[in-house]
């Protein structure tokens, strides 16, 4: 007796054929271009979440706003949440609801793990093993110097995400108990922290953002921790745990990181303080000791953490210059930091210096730096600066603000930093949707989105005679 007639099977077929159709398009796009892929899935993401947001069980208080303000804050906050940068043009404890911010908390924390490093690791858990397309979809994503290299990487996000958070969540539990918050209350704002500070998120749920935990040295210690460890960068974080004793084994791209991050945070923190510590509005007031904890904290946050103790507004002119170019460089490759990265920068200066002394390579910690890679952050750095450039440009012809507030805002967006001015908080819609864009760029890279609009590389098979013109 035949159990399955023979018209079952081309039915079926029927069935699964659009399936396997959009597989295979998954696929041949994953090889022929993984960084289109990364954007769609990106795009795709934050379309989910903007709809969530959407929803009135999303807000506190439905009806209060007008819907189409409601829907440009809704997809202002998913861009914000799922780029793990922090700008909201609401205060999140009242505007948002229970669910609408456990949305906020969820798009943080896939934003944080990047939408395609978690299908590969879905893929690798599922098959045992990582294919050639999910390793080409993870370089995308991870930046990995090599394939051979992303499963390795992948295992390190996951195991560097999950292990960070929980020991953030442990310390910051006992703290929460200490200030009065119940058992329950206590669990979930230690997880939530842990997941916007590791995440470079900034964002929060108390009154008055991170001034809240202006006087609890303890809070902002593990904020500053996580939002520093956040944006290393995995490939950082993996070389540092497995040759934690043996740094000379650390490689190039370690080295520069760690030296440039520790650079500018140095030169972040006496600039700060000297620009601060005798402003009234700010910090005039305080103690010494009060003073350098926040100073401190302060200039760890432009690296894409997003947390303030104080109002942007209230500082000088000068630590907004300061900031400015602090969030425009970023964290380190491959973390949940924005910017131009500080690799990047490392190499345009030690290419300067080679240049100025006559140089024809460029060495740095017994290495020779490639004229790819100098040539590679040349176009990263007047790429990112465009981007705010034009970004500016169309802030200052929607909204009524002055240039410095603008272009704090606008870096800060490219920068998935989360820091404001209170330029998103006042800005119209279209303003609302244009710092979406600029968020979106941001967190994407310059690097991605260069090679998700190049259809293909072009190699002369000539070259032209070399002339050097007059440069400066």
């Amino acid at each position: 007796m035949e159990l399955v007639s023979k018209n079952s099977t081309p039915r079926f077929d029927l069935i699964l054929r659009p399936g396997r159709w959009a597989r295979d398009f998954v696929d041949e796009l994953a090889v022929a271009s993984p960084a289109r892929l990364a954007i769609g899935s990106f795009i795709a993401v934050v379309a989910f979440f903007a709809v969530l947001l959407m929803l009135p069980a999303s807000m506190r208080d439905p009806g209060s706003v007008p819907q189409t303000q409601h829907i440009a804050n809704a997809v202002f906050v998913a861009v914000s949440a799922v780029c793990v940068t922090g700008l909201t043009p609401v205060v999140t404890e009242t505007y948002w609801s229970d669910f609408g911010i456990s949305v906020i908390t969820a798009g943080i924390q896939v934003g944080g793990l990047g939408i395609l490093t978690l299908a590969s690791v879905l893929g690798m858990a599922v098959s045992r093993r990582l294919g050639v397309r999910q390793r080409l979809i993870a370089q995308q994503a991870t930046s990995a110097l090599n394939l051979g290299q992303v499963g390795t990487l992948l295992k390190a996000v996951v195991i560097t995400i999950v292990t960070a958070e929980s020991i953030l969540a442990v310390l910051f539990f006992p703290r929460f108990l200490m200030r009065g918050e119940t058992i329950g209350d206590a669990v979930w704002y230690s997880v939530f922290y842990s997941i916007s500070s590791f995440n470079n998120a900034g964002f929060t749920i108390h009154p008055g953002g991170g001034a809240y935990f202006a006087s609890d040295p303890w809070i902002l210690s593990l904020i500053m921790i996580g939002v520093f460890v956040g944006a290393l960068g995995f490939p950082v974080v993996l070389m540092v745990a497995i040759n934690w004793n043996h740094p000379k084994k650390w490689d190039l791209h370690t080295k520069l990181t760690l030296t440039t991050t520790t650079a500018i945070l140095a030169i972040g923190l006496l600039f700060l303080l000297i620009f601060e510590s005798a402003n009234p509005a700010t910090l005039g007031d305080k103690n010494a000791g009060h003073t350098f904890v926040e100073i401190l904290f302060m200039a760890v946050m432009p690296r894409s953490g997003g947390f303030s103790t104080m109002e942007i507004a209230d500082m000088s002119q000068s630590s907004h210059l300061l900031m400015d170019l602090m969030m425009f460089i970023g964290g380190g490759s491959s973390s949940t930091a924005g910017g131009i990265k500080v690799t990047t920068v490392a190499v345009l200066i030690l290419a300067a210096f080679a240049e100025a002394r006559g140089l024809q390579d460029v060495h740095v910690f017994g290495r020779r730096l490639t004229s790819s890679t100098i040539k590679l952050s040349i176009s990263v750095l007047l790429t990112g600066a465009i981007i705010v450039f034009i970004g500016t440009l169309a802030m200052l012809q929607i909204s009524a603000e002055p240039l410095d507030r603008v272009l704090f805002e606008v870096i800060s967006a490219f920068g998935t930093v989360g820091l404001s001015s209170g330029v998103s908080a006042t800005v119209n819609e279209a303003g609302l949707y244009c710092l979406s864009v600029i968020m979106l760029i941001g967190r994407l890279g310059t690097i991605t989105l260069a090679a998700a609009l190049s259809m293909r590389d072009t190699a002369r098979l000539y070259r032209y005679p070399e002339e050097r013109p007059v440069v400066g």
